[in-house]
């Protein structure tokens, strides 16, 4: 498989490269040059044999379904190995159990890996891809990244044992909860670098994508990504999509909490890849820019507002660029034009009949604010004595508001439960009384000491640090 860029300049590259850059050297995101329309049984990745399989089912299914994407550049037997050895790190032997909490209404629970986040489905595969391509290269990176609040600590423990990598990770300063922030600085390993920066995720973002860009910076200190800015993160979240529709049995609406629409693309390619996914509710809290683009065609950038579900307080949803790619029919200077006025105006038009074509009966946003999360939570503790997080409760109300709206009232609906309520015990606490209880193995994470670097929002700042850091 070989990959193009959104913004159309950057030359085709593999995917190994692709994994190692990140982000294209003309700023735009890569995406592959075409989607596989099928999908190897299940257990079998592509080049192995029946008699080989590994007996972990969903690290053999993740092995085949990403395989296309892999190609030849990693051998099948080891990237299967790989994958057995990522999702061996999850406290479910399902790794994304599906749950059905009322009549035709379900979660998918991608919070059982070792930092409680959805981040782990992707990132602990990440970083063992990371090492094999690296020591296979005998090369070494400056991974650097931005995180609302469960990217950080997922990609830390991703690639803190990794021999070829440091990383430094800018979140904004008191906008991510205790347990995030502690996730990402209470780690004792040498190459991992927290940094707060005075500003919000998008202005930590901006940063990311500066470095990036300063193309004489990026090349000095061989900058990489983990951020879904990078391909392999979308990628490796396309598979719990097909792993929940049949554990299901049938066709589904799954719900998604957005922020960087990483992880909505992620089931729009799973069904462009065959999965029977009969539509997307994309759920939004106050900082609602999608939810706003669905009901007007346009895109509207407003302030960031803080709220009960921080790694959604985003206003720019920079995977959008990937589907604006396809909708433009892989037009790379249009895409370009696109992108560029929104930076300098902060609007994004959509033409009706691209609208229809690509967004009308496959994606609805609904927006939740603080006081529906709080009463979705209640709700939800009420009914079945489960505690659920707050990014959970918006894409949970968001489903709930579509029912007799965009789909019929018979419908299956799939809500991702994106972390663990032990994450955000303030706000479950709050809303339900009872306070969540994180896992045995982050029970001493409160009492741990912190280790992180204040920045100010300014790229010589930053660039400064990261420099000292390799």
């Amino acid at each position: 498989m070989r990959y193009i860029s959104t913004r159309g300049t950057a030359p085709e590259i593999g995917f190994c490269d692709v994994l190692l850059a990140g982000l294209a050297r003309d700023g735009g995101l890569y995406v592959p040059q075409t989607w596989p329309n099928k999908v190897a049984p299940a257990g079998v990745a592509a080049g192995v044999a029946a008699g080989d399989e590994i007996s972990t089912s969903y690290a053999q299914r993740a092995a085949s379904i990403m395989a296309p994407f892999v190609g030849d550049e990693i051998d099948a037997k080891v990237f299967q190995q790989l994958c057995v050895e990522a999702y061996s790190t999850f406290r479910h032997p399902d790794v994304a159990p599906l749950i059905e909490i009322a009549p035709d209404e379900y979660l998918l629970e991608l919070f059982h890996g070792p930092t409680l986040a959805f981040k782990d489905v992707a990132l602990q595969l990440v970083g063992k891809l990371f090492d094999h391509v690296l020591t296979q290269r005998n090369e070494r990176v400056m991974i650097v990244g931005a995180t609302s609040g469960d990217t950080g600590g997922a990609a830390f423990d991703g690639v803190a044992s990794c021999r070829n990598v440091d990383i430094v990770m800018l979140y904004p300063n008191n906008r991510v909860s205790d347990v995030q922030r502690r996730q990402m600085t209470t780690l004792t390993a040498s190459n991992v670098h927290a940094v707060a920066i005075d500003g919000t995720f998008d202005d930590c973002q901006d940063l990311v994508k500066a470095m990036f860009n300063d193309q004489k910076f990026r090349d000095a200190n061989k900058l990489s990504a983990v951020n879904s800015i990078n391909w392999v993160r979308v990628m490796a979240q396309v598979v719990y999509y097909f792993t929940a529709l049949e554990k299901l049995g049938d066709s589904a609406v799954f719900s998604v909490p957005t922020g960087n629409f990483g992880n909505v693309l992620a089931g729009w390619i799973a069904k462009q890849m065959g999965a029977r996914i009969d539509g997307f509710v994309v759920a939004s809290n106050t900082n609602d820019i999608l939810t706003r683009f669905f009901e007007s065609q346009q895109m509207t950038a407003n302030d960031v507002v803080p709220t009960l579900s921080p790694s959604m307080d985003i206003q720019v949803s920079s995977n959008f660029e990937r589907l604006l790619f396809e909708m433009n029919n892989r037009d790379g200077d249009l895409t370009t034009k696109q992108l560029t006025e929104f930076r300098s105006t902060g609007e994004l038009i959509v033409a009706p009949s691209i609208y229809a074509k690509w967004i009308s009966g496959v994606f609805a946003g609904y927006r939740c604010n603080d006081e529906q999360t709080l009463a979705t939570m209640r709700d939800v503790y009420q009914q079945s004595g489960m505690l659920i997080d707050p990014h959970t409760a918006v894409g949970l109300s968001a489903a709930r508001q579509s029912v007799g709206v965009n789909y019929p009232k018979n419908q299956s609906i799939i809500t991702l439960a994106t972390a663990h309520p032990a994450k955000f015990p303030d706000a479950v606490r709050r809303a339900t009384g009872q306070t969540p209880e994180l896992p045995e193995h982050l029970a001493d994470l409160m009492s741990r000491p912190e280790r992180v670097t204040s920045l100010p929002n300014n790229l010589k700042s930053v660039q400064a640090f990261v420099a000292k850091c390799c």
